[in-house]
């Protein structure tokens, strides 16, 4: 049947951070016509996020540091990470495709830097921006992998998303991609059984004054909003309040095909409630807009696309910097060990998220605690400064005993002692650490006073635990084309990033959403335009 189009493009990408800026650049430059909608300003997750990118397989970024790595290394060690959340010939596509990516990143302007950072960190200081960034060096790991550097930080000082997000987005307007701000998709409009466009409220039209006051709070919600959610609340009503003022309805012809990539629903509680209850959302750091509410999920349900690890959410409790502090004993409230602390913050996380009370101490003793406060002035940046000032003056108890330290943290002094003589014994005779913990990163705990910091999920502003969602729509991992329940795909609908199942969705290292944005965001946006044709040919 006919439709009245208020505007028409071949691609349509609603959502425009990391992976739609992505899949933006990649339609257009087929020479598609490419318009974005964006219900905020653009920039998403990828703006506020460090900015780390996943990639390896000899990098020219890793070539220049002196790091040799080649696609099956990566892949050994990635296999691990990622499970069964793709194919291995999507993993391998991955790691063949990685080097090429920084290529294709850096080509349209994202900064890269081969200074190797010496230790290991959640994230380095304005130093270093090639380091590990995952668990490439811990137990288990290091037997199926050679350890190699591969979290290429975009360069630029503090965290460095923007450093990623804005010569992404920049690149695309002088390369001819539109883009629609204040711009929220309501619904996808379906002829025949394919997606043919979007419906759509704007406020692009209203006064010049309404869309600067729309931009400030806009800015607010997104940071510093995402460290107070009370905050950010107040933010999006006033936003709701200008759209219902100044929105108009509007109709959008997509010629080839829609891609979503507007993230995951972190930003939704209830959400996150209905697919994993029991997790404590209330209490982590929301990492994200609040874009990240599911709405790019939702508008694939609505046409009969499948889910698939909807409950697969990653949180990250880091304790490195400073390094030695990688030497220490996580323990939960009856005194027992949880992971291999060398691993990435994510693995901490998701044993604290598992634990009794979601509680966690890390127990380190006056010798450890004298290596890393020799490590504190080169190894961090400010907020992670700030973060220690307060692990260290708030959550921390010490005694000349471990029981007496344990009795005052509130853990089980008998459980927390046979922990701690385990992990001695096992040391002074050689034997292996239970959770695989390499043997240059274990400490035995015996020097008094002994410290217990308290690691649980705690408040948001001051020592966070950020948290983000890893599954969502499944995908045809060839074309990034959405899966419906009956085992078909979508005609002309697509997803990408953290909309979509993607590398990432069991585990989670630093970097490797960022990767998959970029790789999922490409391969949907080409993949639009080529079936896009086809079908006009058809």
């Amino acid at each position: 049947m006919a439709q009245n189009w208020d505007t028409t493009a071949d691609v349509v990408v609603i959502g425009y951070g990391g992976a739609g800026v992505a899949a933006a650049l990649a339609a257009r430059e087929t020479g598609a016509d490419v318009l974005a909608l964006d219900r905020y300003l653009g920039g998403g997750a990828t703006n506020l996020s460090g900015g780390i990118v996943y990639a390896g397989g000899g990098t020219r970024i890793q070539r220049a540091a002196g790091i040799e790595d080649d696609v099956e290394n990566m892949f050994s060690y990635l296999r691990l990470e990622v499970g069964d959340a793709v194919s291995e010939a999507t993993l391998r596509r991955f790691c063949e495709q990685s080097p090429a990516m920084i290529d294709w990143l850096m080509t349209h302007g994202v900064p890269f830097d081969p200074s190797l950072c010496p230790f290991k960190t959640s994230y380095p200081t304005d130093d270093y921006y090639l380091y590990f960034s995952g668990s490439e060096n811990s137990g288990g790991f290091r037997d199926a992998a050679v350890p190699r550097q591969r979290g290429h930080r975009a360069h630029g000082p503090g965290v460095s998303g923007k450093k990623l997000y804005g010569p992404l987005a920049a690149s695309a307007a002088a390369h001819g991609v539109r883009l629609r701000t204040g711009t929220r998709v309501t619904g996808l409009v379906v002829e025949d059984g394919r997606v043919v466009g979007v419906e759509a409220v704007t406020i692009e039209g209203a006064p010049a004054a309404v869309r600067r006051r729309f931009a400030l709070l806009t800015r607010i919600s997104a940071k510093p909003g995402v460290y107070h959610q009370g905050l950010r609340a107040t933010m999006q009503r006033l936003l709701a309040r200008i759209e219902r003022r100044h929105g108009r309805p509007i109709r959008v012809h997509a010629r080839a095909g829609v891609v979503l990539s507007t993230g995951g629903f972190i930003a939704n509680g209830a959400m996150v409630r209905a697919h994993a209850p029991g997790y404590p959302w209330d209490q982590g750091l929301p990492l994200g807009t609040a874009g990240d509410d599911g709405s790019g999920i939702e508008l694939g349900r609505s046409v009969g696309a499948v889910t698939d690890r909807m409950d697969s959410l990653s949180n990250w409790r880091f304790i490195a910097p400073p390094s030695a502090y990688l030497g220490a004993l996580a323990v939960d409230a009856h005194g027992r060990r949880m992971v291999d602390e060398s691993r990435y913050g994510a693995a901490l996380g998701a044993a604290i998220a598992d634990a009794p009370g979601h509680r966690a101490w890390l127990l380190v003793d006056a010798d450890l605690a004298t290596a890393a406060r020799a490590q504190i002035g080169d190894q961090t940046v400010w907020f992670q400064r700030l973060q220690l000032e307060r692990l260290l003056r708030i959550g921390s108890v010490s005694a000349p005993t471990v029981e007496e330290a344990a009795r005052r943290a509130g853990i089980d002094p008998a459980g927390l002692r046979r922990t701690v003589d385990a992990h001695n014994e096992a040391i002074a005779h050689g034997r292996p650490d239970p959770f695989g913990k390499p043997d240059d990163l274990r400490r035995p705990a015996a020097a008094a006073p002994f410290t217990l910091l308290d690691i649980s999920f705690t408040d948001r502003m001051s020592y966070p635990m950020p948290m983000l969602t890893l599954g969502g729509l499944v995908v045809d991992e060839e074309t990034g084309a959405v899966r419906t329940t009956a085992g078909g795909t979508v005609d002309g609908l697509y997803a990408a990033g953290r909309t979509a199942v993607g590398v990432c969705s069991n585990s989670y290292v630093s970097g490797l959403s960022l990767a998959d944005c970029i790789f999922s965001g490409r391969r949907a946006g080409a993949a639009a335009v080529t079936n896009g044709r086809t079908h006009e040919d058809v």
